[in-house]
């Protein structure tokens, strides 16, 4: 895993909020007609909504996650489910930890 690009991707608030958010799915966002908060993930249209932002704007922060490896998406029908790779997030946390 390259620290340097989940560093980067972790220096936005709205992306800390997103990833927030996910960690518990069903505290923040209402059920969705496809998919399951917890198995599928969540729909980046609930996040957008909930964030306050387009639909492009939404998709470049869900870009910059799913490129540093600490969001998974998932394809239900026409939608794109979210969730946290918590594998992923903990060596983030790990190695930032041994080096800071």
């Amino acid at each position: 895993m390259k620290v340097a690009i989940a560093l980067r991707a972790l220096a936005n608030e709205r992306r800390l909020q997103i990833l927030d958010w996910l960690r518990e799915p069903k505290k923040h966002f209402r059920e969705q007609v496809d998919g399951d908060l917890i198995d599928d993930g969540v729909c980046g249209v609930l996040i957008a909504e909930k964030l306050g932002v387009s639909a492009p704007t939404l998709s470049e922060h869900m870009r910059v996650l799913i490129a540093a490896k600490l969001v998974r998406a998932k394809r239900i029908k026409q939608w794109t489910m979210y969730k946290r790779d918590e594998d992923a997030i903990e060596t983030v946390k790990r190695v930032i930890q041994e080096k800071v």
